[in-house]
């Protein structure tokens, strides 16, 4: 099981080192497992702290966290109290986050980095500032897109595909989530009432369609891409039969003008 220091439990979480110490004060997050003067993070406190900062947006106070923590472990075992949260909590892709430089950024995309494509990147979060150097997310969208630069394309079309795939992908992973957490709670309406059972059923549900999801939209992007291909590809080479046809007309007409 991994272990993180302080820092890099915050940077993963997303949050801040100062935040990490007001949830432990107030015992919304256990301590650290201590080696000495460090303290070690698990992959559980990371899980738990993902879960408190998702609830904080949704406008949940402190007290209504700790409130329900408490529910939970009074009524079920710890260990699938906390599995529940790995589940719920921990990220959906396995990419580890990469760091660059501008100068990395510029040997990538070249002369198409400016200080507009870097502001519209970090406006779409396929990067994000981290002191002097870029934090990328995805390293697999980053390398994508570097990719289709190599092969002609402007930086500017590429963050048009990046911000149009966050858009429509964004719209359906949501009504996929919502889809699937309707039907793997409609049995559960509040959370906190699931026994311990429940609790490891429901994790153990939610881990599960994780993988289906990935598979179902790699499965229907391919197939549109490879009929909008087909599209695309049927109206080039039209034209170009349309062109080719008129050709033979056009030198006709000029040889009926020159004999005339």
């Amino acid at each position: 099981m991994a272990e993180y220091r302080i820092d890099e439990l915050a940077r993963l979480a997303e949050t801040t080192v100062r935040n990490v110490r007001v949830y432990q004060d107030r015992g919304l997050l256990a301590p650290p497992r201590r080696e000495g003067r460090v303290g070690l993070y698990s992959e559980a406190h990371l899980a738990r702290l993902r879960l408190i900062g998702q609830l904080l947006r949704r406008g949940y106070t402190f007290a209504n966290i700790g409130e329900m923590f408490e529910v939970w472990e009074r009524g079920g075992d710890l260990s699938d109290i906390l599995g529940f949260e790995s589940a719920v909590g921990d990220a959906w892709s396995d990419e580890i986050a990469d760091y660059l430089t501008l100068n990395d950024l510029r040997g990538l995309f070249g002369k198409g980095v400016t200080p507009r494509t870097i502001k519209r990147s970090l406006d779409l979060k396929v990067i994000e500032r981290d002191g002097l150097r870029f934090r990328v997310p995805s390293p697999r969208l980053l390398h994508a897109g570097s990719e289709l630069v190599k092969h002609g394309m402007t930086v500017d079309s590429v963050l048009d595909i990046a911000e149009n795939l966050r858009d429509k992908v964004g719209d359906v992973a949501e009504h996929m989530v919502r889809l699937v957490a309707d039907h793997i709670l409609s049995e559960h309406p509040v959370i906190t009432t699931m026994g311990s059972e429940e609790i490891a059923e429901v994790a153990e549900l939610i881990r599960h369609v994780r993988p289906l999801a990935q598979q179902a939209v790699d499965a229907v992007l391919a197939q549109a891409m490879a009929d909008h291909m087909n599209d695309v590809l049927g109206e080039h080479f039209a034209d170009a039969m349309e062109e080719l046809r008129a050709e033979p007309g056009d030198r006709d007409g000029d040889s009926a003008v020159g004999t005339s």
